[in-house]
């Protein structure tokens, strides 16, 4: 008789994480649908929004003038990076005091093993409620959570909870909670594969199960002809395990219509930039490394990398970079379904020695002084957040932190 430990994955989701952090912070804005990302009247994308605002129909990665023009009354942000990674570092630290074994995936959502924790605490029911109230008393904020044998199914049920949801599925219930799925909800199922099942007839996971593998091969190809099979199935990796030593950091942004506007691009791809400056900034790394990731129409793909002189953490040095290669790319006036910026070759930030014969003009963009500019320009919006104008600061305080550096939200001091 088999006396191993059951194998129990979790996976935790923070509900609308950017908005709901909003939402948090200016309780004015609870119950309403609030928008995280550009501005109307501009270009760029939706970030995240509140589940409110996803009742119009507006989702992440949608052009902010349509989603403008689905709910012009809604509260529309722009992203405060640095503050969420707080936040983040917050929720991290709760799931790393209640469980032995975390594995962030992303900002807002990882998985932990809680498959020896039964005897300390309890059924995985009473383990997933307790990590959910240890987050909502340290950051206020709530988390879905899915319970399962594996990381799929982990996956799947925290998603199918949402919002606020606490989903556990047992070995012997695999089966049935995956075969109401629709297929969609299995990894690799995306705008390519889900119209060729559909035409097949496939609509959940049950159906799917239907099939042999040797049709799925003969439709799909043998890679994900067998992903699909297995997922089917509930076979997929159990493993949880501390992230290995990182070795790039990138953010993307995936179009809901393809862009040709290289202004809009332009614009996209310096957010991203700033995403990832301030991510890499959080974790105390640099990268030396820059790539261009662009999607077009099709799936077609191209990634394009340059070296830096030295590591940098620097949102511009980054953006510059990229933004050479998408022109060196003679891709203008192609439309785009995704673009992402990344970093690699991760180090520890290396500082820049000047030359002291050097003009002011001449010197390299990610000098001491702008670095920490930049810094104290994160901690403002940190601190103040997005309706600092509202609250009387004026856009040159905003544009100058050295303008600002000794306010509170009551005013100077």
């Amino acid at each position: 008789m088999s006396t191993a430990t059951p194998r129990w994955v979790m996976h935790l989701d923070m509900d609308a994480f950017y908005a709901a952090v909003e939402q948090r912070d200016d309780p004015t804005l609870r119950g309403r649908p609030v928008v995280v990302g550009a501005q109307p009247g501009g270009r760029g994308v939706v970030a995240t929004c509140s589940y409110e605002a996803r009742r119009f129909g507006i989702h992440s990665a949608m052009p902010i003038n349509e989603a403008h023009r689905r709910c012009p009354d809604a509260v529309y942000l722009r992203p405060r990076m640095a503050h969420y990674l707080e936040v983040a570092r917050q929720i991290r630290a709760v799931m790393a005091a209640c469980a032995p074994v975390v594995e962030a995936i992303s900002i807002d959502e990882a998985f932990l093993d809680v498959s020896g924790l039964g005897h300390l605490v309890g059924p995985p029911e009473t383990i997933g409620r307790r990590i959910k109230e240890a987050i909502r008393a340290a950051v206020g904020l709530t988390a879905s959570v899915g319970i399962g044998p594996n990381r799929l199914v982990a996956k799947i049920a925290s998603d199918f909870g949402k919002p606020d949801g606490l989903i556990v599925v047992p070995p012997e219930r695999v089966l049935d909670f995956l075969g109401g799925q629709p297929v969609g909800a299995l990894r690799g199922v995306g705008r390519r594969t889900l119209p060729l099942l559909t035409r097949l007839g496939l609509r959940t996971v049950a159906d799917l199960r239907g099939l042999s593998l040797t049709r799925l091969q003969a439709e799909l190809g043998p890679r994900a002809a067998t992903s699909l099979y297995q997922q089917a199935r509930g076979i997929a990796s159990d493993r949880v395990g501390e992230c290995a030593a990182r070795k790039s950091l990138s953010k993307e942004t995936t179009f809901g219509v393809d862009v040709a506007d290289p202004q809009v691009l332009r614009d996209t791809l310096r957010d991203l930039a700033a995403e990832v400056a301030a991510a890499a900034r959080q974790e105390g790394i640099a990268g030396r490394t820059v790539t261009l990731k662009i999607r077009f129409c099709g799936f077609e793909t191209h990634t394009r990398q340059r070296r830096l002189p030295r590591r940098s953490d620097d949102a511009r040095t980054l953006f510059t970079a990229a933004w050479s290669l998408y022109e060196a790319g003679r891709w203008e006036g192609k439309p785009v379904r995704l673009i992402g910026l990344g970093i690699a070759d991760l180090g520890t930030p290396e500082p820049v020695q000047p030359d002291l014969f050097d003009s002011a003009a001449e010197r390299p963009a990610d000098s001491d002084r702008e670095r920490r500019l930049t810094v104290a320009v994160e901690r403002i919006h940190a601190r103040f957040g997005a309706g600092a104008l509202r609250r009387g600061m004026s856009a040159t305080d905003q544009m100058d932190p050295t303008r600002c550096l000794h306010q509170t939200p009551e005013g100077p001091q």
